[in-house]
């Protein structure tokens, strides 16, 4: 057991982001929005491209009938893109077995396409206000400290649903987050200003190495450099499609921007698979690409 009181933290919380423009609304389809967009994903490059993406596709029926081309050009810039395929089948499969009429339980959710344990109960608590803990890198940061050591997956899910103020999921998970990204950092944690730094075991030891965050459950290890990396040749190849255009395979290299590559031709074909093979391009018989 954490013995992390909640009025602490949520005195601390109390107005502070909840401009965030997911935070004012309660519409499901809204919040599976910006739980995918967010991931991986600065917030200063999603606040924008929320409000963008939800005037072209308002709705979950709006989204699945437009088709996923449509959704994956609506995504660029925000990367990795399969989130933008996983989303469009999520709001298919909505449509199709739920007349467009969200799922209010953690099973159906869990089963839509691209929502995992962290996203299906974001939903619950965000949307529907249910009591449920959401645990993501930052919120398992918080948890992995208060403990004292490492977490596994599912002694971290369930210090986190211990922790939820019956009728207060929506205010508790937006705190715990915004202690994890503001406060409880992964490099230099403001120990000082910490609204529950007398519960914590690890600022007790005195913040001993190696920090139990590192290696728990849910706390990301960082993203590999993406600069001349195969991923950003891939992206460079999307981009080329999303104007709308068909690539044959004879462009591939130059759309990837490899020419100087000795592996050139290999790797830009292998992008180009990748591509059809996470549902973001379609392949015609001559080998030409285009958005699906």
């Amino acid at each position: 057991m954490i013995d992390l009181a909640a009025d602490p933290v949520l005195t601390w919380a109390s107005g502070r982001r909840e401009d965030l423009p997911w935070r004012l609304t309660r519409d499901p389809w809204a919040v599976l929005v910006s739980e995918l967009m967010l991931q991986q994903t600065q917030v200063s490059r999603v606040v924008p491209r929320f409000a963008q993406f939800l005037e072209r596709f308002p709705t979950v029926t709006a989204c699945a009938s437009a088709g996923v081309g449509a959704v994956v050009e609506e995504w660029a810039g925000l990367g990795y893109n399969r989130r933008a395929v996983n989303l469009h089948r999520a709001a298919v499969r909505v449509v199709e077995l739920h007349a467009g009429e969200f799922p209010a339980q953690l099973d159906a959710l869990l089963a839509l396409p691209g929502v995992g344990p962290y996203t299906a109960r974001a939903v619950l608590a965000f949307a529907f206000e249910r009591d449920a803990a959401v645990v993501d890198t930052n919120v398992g940061r918080v948890l992995a400290r208060q403990a004292g050591e490492r977490l596994t997956a599912s002694t971290a899910q369930s210090l986190a649903d211990a922790l939820v103020p019956s009728g207060q999921s929506w205010a508790w998970n937006q705190a715990m987050l915004d202690l994890g990204a503001l406060v409880c950092t992964k490099r230099a944690p403001l120990c000082a200003r910490c609204p529950v730094q007398e519960s914590c075991v690890w600022f007790a030891a005195g913040s001993p190495e190696p920090d139990p965050a590192v290696g728990s459950a849910g706390v990301s290890t960082g993203q590999s450099r993406f600069e001349g990396s195969f991923r950003q040749g891939r992206a460079r190849l999307l981009d080329l499609l999303r104007t709308g255009v068909a690539v044959a395979p004879a462009r591939f290299v130059d759309a990837c921007g490899w020419s100087t590559r000795e592996d050139a031709q290999r790797e830009a074909s292998r992008a180009a698979e990748s591509l059809v093979a996470d549902g973001l391009a379609v392949q015609a018989e001559d080998g030409s690409l285009r958005l699906p």
